[in-house]
């Protein structure tokens, strides 16, 4: 079975991980791809080192190339959809509390507009 990953858009448009994705270095944008197809790949099934639970259903897939470490939120939803919703390069220890507040919020957001 084959998961589908699809962008997060706002209601005016916007769609946060699709631009972070975007405006990364070109290797690092390789390297996203190349693990955006794993998660296709495998799903719910990915793990560390590529992807780690961060809470309420929200897990980033981690990104690294060189000393360059970026993350890119997503959650599971009906239908093999893998929903990536906002990305942020990393440059501290511990993930930052607004970047999983604004995923959360997204996470919402898309429950709530497309759930039955």
């Amino acid at each position: 079975m084959k998961w589908s990953v699809e962008y997060y858009k706002t209601e005016s448009g916007k769609m946060p991980a699709y631009d972070f994705i975007s405006s990364l270095p070109v290797k690092m944008r390789a390297k996203a791809f190349k693990e955006l197809e794993l998660l296709e790949e495998f799903g719910p099934m990915i793990k560390m080192p590529y992807s780690r639970h961060i809470q309420e259903g929200l897990h980033e897939l981690r990104i690294k190339h060189a000393s360059d470490i970026a993350r890119v939120f997503y959650f599971f939803f009906v239908g093999e959809k893998i929903i990536l919703t906002n990305g942020f390069i990393k440059k501290t220890q511990k993930t930052p509390k607004k970047e999983i507040e604004k995923a959360l919020q997204y996470k919402r957001d898309f429950e709530g507009r497309f759930s039955e």
